[in-house]
């Protein structure tokens, strides 16, 4: 099977379980925004921070100028869940809750993407992604 039998042929066939996948980014969006308004009121986790950080995993698509190959591995390595997760867990685990407010706006960031169909890339361009073909 190719890279390319692998994407989605076209968002209208499996437009229910497209449409499931950007609702679960919607909740993830909901659930970090609130649970980032409760570190802040605990610790004083600034707004201003949440504002300017939000953008950065938008960062990692400066690896395309390496090709639509690095470009792809990059970015989804930024704009995937397990490295806010690993965050939160070794915020938890070590205890540094000064980390929780940056693996929340990276939680942010990502949910935000998946709700609007920015989805995660294949290497054939960065316009096909796991949620639908982004472009003409």
């Amino acid at each position: 099977m190719t890279m390319q039998e692998n994407t989605p042929r076209s968002t209208a066939i499996a437009s229910p379980l497209i449409w499931l996948l950007r609702l679960e980014g919607l909740a993830v969006t909901v659930i970090s925004v609130l649970l980032y308004a409760q570190v802040h009121a605990r610790t004083g986790a600034s707004w201003m921070l949440f504002g300017v950080l939000w953008l950065a995993p938008d960062l990692s698509a400066l690896a395309y100028l390496a090709g639509p190959r690095w470009g792809a591995r990059g970015y989804n390595a930024i704009h995937s869940y397990l490295l806010p997760s690993a965050m939160v867990v070794l915020a938890l685990a070590l205890p540094r809750a000064a980390l929780l407010p940056y693996a929340l706006i990276w939680f942010n960031h990502i949910g935000v993407d998946r709700f609007l169909g920015f989805g995660l890339k294949y290497s054939t361009g960065f316009g096909m992604t796991h949620l639908t073909r982004l472009g003409k």
